[in-house]
């Protein structure tokens, strides 16, 4: 089969938009760019719609390789026949593959090869083709110094019988079909350790039993934590019998002895062969479905995350709290950078809370602070209410941010070449303040798994996880846009076409060289291609350039189409922009090209309309109720405002301005069926919750969705 048709038919997409997108991706254009530039030739298909194509592209691609070197094998062992090789060609996915080589594959010392050398496969045959009638006489024959009696030849006979079914696909196939709709998950405690105290968390598992099929990902992969920590034992299990039987139906076709050797040889190969393969076999399918679903929502809510509203170029006063060590306190320009910093003491043990609000005050009238962020971390609520003592000449907005991963960036690479001459605490304070300015931009800095807005991220496919939650950077970045002006280097790294080594080029000659003044201007950017520039230049803006189109979505390969437009509207490309009654009025159809159609068209109008307009909502002020300091202070039936700080696929974790969040399970968010959480709730979504449940000494929270 053909890469095209390997696509369309796993993917269910047109043919003509899949073979269009697997052109494109030859040539090496990358996601953002296909999705935003080229929907004429894909037909619209939309970011996850070619992120599926790319998918079974890698999946077609390995396939191949392994079918190669599979034919190679069995070629140098001279066994490929041509029915063999047609099959293997055939062959669409990587089990059914490898149930085709099991086989020709190279073993180990095993039961059955030890028979083999022993001269006992023919024996083996005899009784397979069931038609012997005293077994044990003949296998009297086939004696020898390392095989001492009748028993021995038999039990040899029955090793390699037993491979002999554990190779059958037919039989593996129904083998999987039953382990897929009937297997249970069976946990049992290792006693040992049962009462050591990190196993308490797992105590849920000790004794659980639940159908593999339908067991949630959150709890299969607790489970398998459970179990890779040494408190738990881990079995799948189905009804034997049944099995059994099946397998037997397939193979006896007579009674007797010979019938008496195959059961005892089938009962061996379900045991030692066929069903401690497939049984693993399930679970790490279930275990890959699990990490799925766990991936798919880490990656939902780091979208949310990134595109989370933006302050926007604000003068900012950033404090990382403390109690102890004393709040460190930066000041940063509108664009970020740093200004002032310096460290208060308003909190025990030195309670110099008059000091610290003089402070305050007075560098925020120095640096003309326009907002205040304020970490979410220890001592954020006591910082809060100071900060909320102070009266300010001007009307200055108050911010809690989250601090999430902000210690991994502190002390990071990226931080210490940004501020060499500061120390981690300087530079987490200034990462608060840049958070809030500009979420995306400072969030990229970081590895996104240390930011924690998933569930057991640390128990999934790693490279998996890594890929998916690289696409979603660089696609959340592309979609907003990078001010090639002032962005860093680790948010340059995501612009499609870009790259690592790239954006740190970029930089330096930007450093060098002064600000870009135009987009063209880009190409002087040592090793900087017309490839590169392709697919990259519509996602880059250049504020106050001299084409006011630099600082829009729109290609520079559709800037004369543009000019053409305006030329016929009599007025110049500036006059046309943001000017509805135009745009509203134009005839795209008469636009329309070889080239260009009305989606590109569509397109470009609605960008005219509103040119770089930021996709992201501002942020807004959320105040906590200032009553409700610790878990003690939370009751049962209060309703209270709190911030969706993490979504799973059980339910809402949302922080209700105390160290503990509480949890809004999944049956606690509507009063009818939820299927999916995201439906309901999103990350740093502002709700109204109502308190349900308090166990203080368990520091759990139990809450309900009210709005």
């Amino acid at each position: 089969m053909q890469l095209l048709n390997y696509v369309t038919s796993s993917s269910g997409l047109l043919e003509k938009g899949v073979k269009a997108t697997l052109e494109l991706l030859k040539e090496d254009c990358t996601l953002p760019f296909i999705a935003r530039y080229r929907k004429e030739a894909t037909g619209g298909l939309d970011e996850v719609e070619i992120g599926k194509i790319i998918e079974l592209k890698e999946q077609f691609e390995a396939l191949e390789k392994r079918k190669k070197a599979i034919l190679k094998s069995l070629e140098e062992q001279d066994v490929l026949t041509s029915d063999l090789h047609a099959k293997v060609e055939a062959t669409l996915d990587l089990t059914t593959l490898e149930d085709l080589y099991l086989p020709y594959k190279k073993k180990r010392q095993t039961k059955a090869e030890v028979a083999r050398k022993n001269g006992l496969e023919p024996l083996a045959k005899i009784i397979m083709a069931q038609n012997a009638q005293d077994p044990e006489g003949l296998a009297q024959r086939y004696t020898n110094n390392n095989v001492p009696d009748a028993e021995s030849a038999l039990e040899g006979a029955r090793h390699i019988i037993a491979e002999w079914i554990n190779e059958r696909t037919d039989i593996r196939n129904n083998l999987r079909c039953q382990l897929e709709r009937f297997a249970t998950i069976e946990t049992k405690v290792v006693k040992a350790k049962a009462t050591d105290e990190k196993a308490q968390k797992f105590r849920d598992y000790f004794d659980w039993s639940e159908s593999l099929q339908r067991i949630p990902s959150h709890r299969l992969l607790a489970i398998l934590r459970a179990e890779n920590e040494g408190y738990i034992r881990v079995k799948i299990t189905i009804d034997d019998d049944r099995a059994l039987d099946n397998i037997e139906r397939k193979i006896l076709r007579s009674s007797g002895e010979a019938a008496h050797q195959i059961i005892l040889a089938i009962n061996d190969a379900y045991k030692r062969l066929l069903l401690p393969a497939l049984a693993n076999e399930s679970l790490s399918q279930a275990k890959q479905k699990a990490d799925e679903t766990a991936i798919a929502v880490f990656t939902k809510n780091l979208k949310q995350l990134l595109l989370g509203s933006p302050l926007g170029e604000k003068r900012t006063l950033a404090i990382d709290p403390g109690f102890r060590t004393g709040c460190k306190v930066v000041c940063l320009d509108a664009q970020g950078q740093l200004l002032h910093n310096e460290t208060i003491y308003p909190h025990a043990p030195k309670n110099d809370d008059k000091g610290a609000i003089k402070k305050i005050s007075s560098l925020t009238d120095a640096y003309k602070i326009e907002a205040i962020a304020i970490g979410n971390g220890t001592a954020s609520r006591e910082t809060e209410r100071l900060i909320k003592r102070i009266h300010f000449k001007n009307a200055i907005e108050v911010f809690v941010v989250s601090e999430a991963g902000a210690s991994i960036y502190s002390a990071s690479k990226i931080a210490r070449d940004e501020f060499p001459n500061y120390d981690v605490t300087v530079r987490g304070a200034v990462s608060i303040g840049r958070r809030l300015q500009d979420p995306l931009a400072e969030l990229v800095k970081i590895d996104a798994k240390s930011i924690g807005v998933g569930q057991y991220q640390h128990d999934v496919d790693q490279k998996a996880l890594q890929k998916s939650l690289d696409q979603t950077v660089e696609n959340c970045v592309n979609a907003v846009g990078v001010n090639i002006n002032t962005a860093s280097a680790p948010l340059l790294s995501y612009v499609s076409g870009i790259g690592s080594k790239l954006a740190e080029g970029i930089v330096r000659f930007r450093e060098s060289e002064g600000p870009f003044i135009s987009r063209i201007a880009i190409k002087k950017v040592p090793r900087l291609g017309s490839k590169v520039y392709e697919q990259a230049a519509g996602f880059l803006r250049i504020k106050d350039a001299e084409n006011p189109l630099d600082d829009s979505s729109v290609h520079p390969e559709r800037y004369k189409l543009v000019q053409k437009i305006a030329k016929e509207q009599q007025i110049s490309v500036d006059q046309m922009i943001g000017n509805t009654t135009v745009l509203k009025a134009l005839d795209l159809q008469k636009y329309v090209s070889e080239e260009v159609g009305l989606p590109t068209l569509t397109d470009i109008v609605s960008e005219l309309e509103k040119p770089g307009l930021d996709i992201r909502e501002k942020a807004k002020v959320f105040t906590f109720n200032q009553n409700i300091r610790t878990i003690e202070d939370v009751q049962p039936g209060q309703l209270l405002p709190g911030i969706v700080n993490n979504v799973t696929a059980f339910g809402a974790f949302v922080d209700i301005g105390i160290k503990e969040s509480g949890l809004i399970h999944i049956s606690n968010l509507a009063d009818g069926f939820v299927s999916d959480v995201s439906a309901h709730v999103s990350l740093q979504q502002q709700v109204i919750v109502k308190v349900l449940e308090v166990d203080i000494a368990r520091k759990r929270i139990q809450l309900k969705l009210e709005k």
